[in-house]
Formats: structure tokens, sequence, C-alpha cells
């Protein structure tokens, strides 16, 4: 499609990226998907995937658009479902509303529905293009696909950290080296991801709650330690709200849990590599969960475990404008790197000023 078609396609389907974005970290195991209905150049019906996965982004925007879909097109950022499980399927959903063209961005790999869905559409004489903004669906979708395709969530590290990569004085201080306004955009990645991620150490060490503050009413991350020995303080504020917010402790097969069970953590027994449990193997564990995107906020080791093993799908640092020096605290553990040619390299993404703080994002080359 050319001219004004393709334009007037590429200007709903952004509608229904940014509507979908909405459900980022809020609706797993389900894809945050947008729908946009539109009657000529007026939109009679826009939905998101709702918090916990249902309803189904175009169940919401058929439900708004009523008779006025008979006849509409659908803009939606990836394929309509064609399997029935807690819901019918958005497909079956489109063709009785009387749609008469769907425009997809991205195909569904899942086995349930690849390309099944595509098929019923066009099987039922509805017109369907597919492909419109498909690399913005592909990397807003990028934690579904990946749990579906590599069988492990998206994963984003975190760090922040002076200026020289130090993430505590020589004394362990930490709190605050950056501002609040580099916290606050913090709290917005863990209200992004599904999951929030420590290894022991860091729990251990700073007692950190993990969850998504001063953002209004969100659907809190599952906060996940890796531990092997759960070697971990019961009174912990993470131990103390896990009936509140869920706490998931990955370990080795030789810790004893039942301690743990009873005070409501969800211990999840993973691998071992190196003396750790190992990231993969609990990041599949995530991922048969339900679990699509982690934020990883460290500490060191854990950190460094993920980019040894090329398990980190963006890198998001807060740098301060301080210098701490060669004592503090460095922000990775070592990665046994003798040559430069073995350590992981990234490209910029973007940077932009968070107060008096860098952002940077960075993708594995």
């Amino acid at each position: 499609m050319t001219g004004q078609g393709h334009d007037r396609d590429t200007r709903w389907m952004t509608l229904a990226l940014a509507l979908g974005r909405r459900g980022m970290g809020q609706v797993w195991p389900n894809p945050a998907v947008g729908c946009v209905i539109v009657q000529g150049d007026v939109v009679v019906g826009r939905g998101h995937t709702q918090t916990s996965g249902r309803p189904h982004a175009e169940r919401v925007a058929l439900d708004q658009a009523g008779d006025a879909a008979r006849g509409a097109t659908v803009y939606v950022t990836l394929e309509p479902c064609a399997h029935t499980g807690q819901t019918p399927p958005c497909a079956d959903a489109l063709i009785a509303a009387g749609v008469v063209r769907v425009v997809v961005a991205a195909g569904d790999p899942d086995p349930r529905t690849a390309g099944q869905g595509i098929a019923r559409l066009q099987a039922a004489g509805i017109a369907v293009d597919v492909g419109c903004l498909r690399r913005v669906a592909e990397a807003d979708h990028a934690g579904f696909l990946a749990r579906i395709t590599k069988g492990r969530p998206w994963v984003t590290l975190k760090l922040a950290s002076s200026l020289d990569g130090r993430i505590a004085t020589a004394s362990g201080e930490s709190r605050w080296i950056t501002g609040h306004a580099a916290r606050h955009a913090v709290h917005a990645l863990r209200a992004r991801h599904d999951a929030v991620m420590v290894g022991a150490g860091t729990a251990r060490a700073d007692d950190p709650m993990l969850d998504v503050r001063d953002l209004g009413d969100v659907r809190q991350p599952v906060r996940v330690v890796l531990s092997r020995d759960l070697n971990l303080p019961i009174n912990s504020r993470l131990v103390q709200t896990a009936r509140d917010q869920p706490v998931w402790l990955c370990h080795g097969p030789d810790a004893d849990t039942r301690e743990w069970a009873r005070v409501g953590v969800v211990p999840i027994e993973c691998e071992i590599a190196h003396n750790r449990v190992d990231p993969l193997s609990a990041l599949r564990a995530l991922a048969a969960r339900g679990i699509t995107r982690v934020l990883c906020e460290g500490g060191g080791h854990l950190a460094a475990a993920l980019l040894q093993a090329h398990l980190v799908d963006e890198l998001v640092l807060f740098q301060a404008g301080v210098a701490i020096g060669a004592d503090g605290l460095p922000s990775l553990a070592g990665l046994g790197v003798t040559d430069l040619a073995q350590a992981p390299r990234f490209r910029l993404d973007h940077v932009s000023p968070v107060g008096a703080d860098v952002m940077q994002v960075w993708r594995p080359l």
C-alpha cells in the first residue's frame, strides 16, 4: 500500500501501539496488545489488553465500538488469537462483529495461533494486511516473543553508578548515588516489567522492597531473588510482604524450602552453575510461570553472570555526576575478560537527562 492509504494505516497503527504500551508489565502472561477500530476517518473503538491479561484488546475495542464495528477497519498490534482459553478467540469476535479489514502489525508465534488467526479472518472474507510498523510492534512485544521463541523472558539489566562505575563507597554506602528523578524513572521501569530480579547479596545488604511506588494503582511486579542456599533473612521486608506482593526464590536443589513456603514465598528449584544459581535456568523457570519481561537490579555478581551468558537484551545505565574512586564497589563483578574481543559489547540506543543524572539505553551488538 502506498500514498494516503499507507499514511492512514501508519497513523492508526501508531495509536494502537501507544495503547498497547499501557499494558507493559501489567498483563503477563499475555502480550500487551493495542487495538483501534476505525470507521472512515473516525475512531469508533479503542482498547488495550487489561490488567492480568483479560479482556483482550480486541474485545475491549469491539465492546466500545458496538454496532459501529460493522464495515470498519481494525488495527491491532499482534495477530488476533485463534484459540479458546479463558476467553473466546479474538479472530472469531472480529468476524462476528462484521469488520471488513484487519491490519496486523506482527504475527503471533504462539503455536495456538501462529497464522491461524489471520487464516480464519481471511476465510471469512475479511481483508488482512500484515506488517504495518512490524519492527516497532516486535520491539514492544519482545518479552512475549522471547518467552515463546526462546523459552525465557526479555531481560533488562539496570545499573546505577557513579561516573567511574561505582555503586557504593568503600564503606558500603550506596544511598543515594543517583537523584530523585532517576529513582522515579526506575519505578517506571519496574512498572513496565513483570518481575524485578536481584541476587542474594543485594537482598541481604539493601533489604529492598523492589516494588513500584508513586505511580498510581498498578499491578506490582513479582519480586525474584536468586539464592543457591536460600541464605536470606526470614524477617526481611521482601519476606514480610510476600503475601501481599509475590516473592519467588530461585534456589539450588539442596536448599531447604519448608520454612519459606510457610511464609508465603514461592520456592523455585533451579540448576547450579559456577557455584551459583544458573541465570538461564532461573529465567526459563520464570518463563514457565508466565513471566515475559524481567528487570534485573543487581548486584554485581548476578549482573556479570547475565552478561557472561549473553542474556541481557537491554542495558539501562543511570549515571550520576559523582566520582567515588577505585576503592569503591564496582557495578560489575569480574567477567574474566583477558582479551577485548571477549568483552560483551553494546550499541548506544539513546541518551536522556534525568534530573541531574543521565540515563543511557544500550542494546547488544
